[in-house]
């Protein structure tokens, strides 16, 4: 049976996972899908006193590391990768009860996380209603003619979380008059005018609005009617 290349030493024990079929020199038991290398000759774990310990492939850092803290024992687990020509870590080999603690405290954090994310979202919600609100009523002391239901459907419209409209640029944040009429010129452009039709038909943004400006302006003149009235 050729010898197997031995992996690069390191600190701490090394297990490699064979790419040919192995057997053990001492108890000739195999093929061993995992085994320990010494003076080049394989050994199953069991003779080498590690049959105790349990496999945890890597992918979860949290995990490996608190079970390696919590294991008395432990050893990487490699494997030769021919394309790159090198030995590569897949995993750690634990004592069986670090790994069943360390996967409790994990679940823990884990519960932790999706707690404190459910509050979190809790809260922006809470944030989103009062900014939402908040809008509307700016809308209202700018154009107090109209409508509170489309006041509000505006503000609703131009304030969605995520959406990178106006409602959520730094000026909607801060409730500019220029930001909030925006909006509102917004949602006149696309509800109440052919504007999306234009569009549609190929004619190019800058003319569609051309088309539509005076509409646009007198709704949001006769919206804004109050304050006209009282000059």
């Amino acid at each position: 049976m050729a010898p197997i290349a031995e992996p690069p030493r390191r600190n701490g024990l090394l297990v490699v996972q064979p790419l040919r079929k192995r057997h053990c020199v001492e108890c000739r038991s195999g093929p061993l899908p995992l085994l320990v290398l010494e003076e080049g000759a394989p050994r199953c774990l069991d003779c080498a006193d590690l049959g105790h310990l349990v496999f945890l492939p890597r992918g979860d850092t949290a995990l490996t590391r608190r079970s390696r803290e919590g294991s008395t024992l432990s050893a990487v687990v490699v494997r030769y990768n021919r394309r790159r020509g090198r030995y590569e870590q897949q995993g750690v080999m634990v004592e069986e009860a670090a790994l069943a603690l360390a996967e409790e405290r994990c679940l823990a954090d884990a519960e932790a996380r999706r707690r404190r994310r459910a509050r979190d979202a809790r809260r922006r919600e809470a944030e989103d209603v009062r900014f939402t609100e908040a809008f509307a009523r700016k809308i209202s002391r700018l154009f107090p003619a109209c409508p509170a239901d489309r006041a509000r459907a505006i503000a609703a419209h131009a304030s969605v979380r995520g959406s990178g409209r106006v409602g959520r640029s730094s000026a909607g944040r801060a409730l500019s008059e220029a930001a909030v009429t925006a909006a509102v010129r917004a949602s006149v452009r696309h509800t109440e005018t052919p504007y999306d039709h234009l569009l549609m038909s190929g004619v190019s943004r800058h003319e569609a609005r051309r088309r539509i400006a005076a509409t646009v302006d007198t709704r949001l003149w006769e919206w804004r009617d109050d304050i006209t009235a009282q000059a």
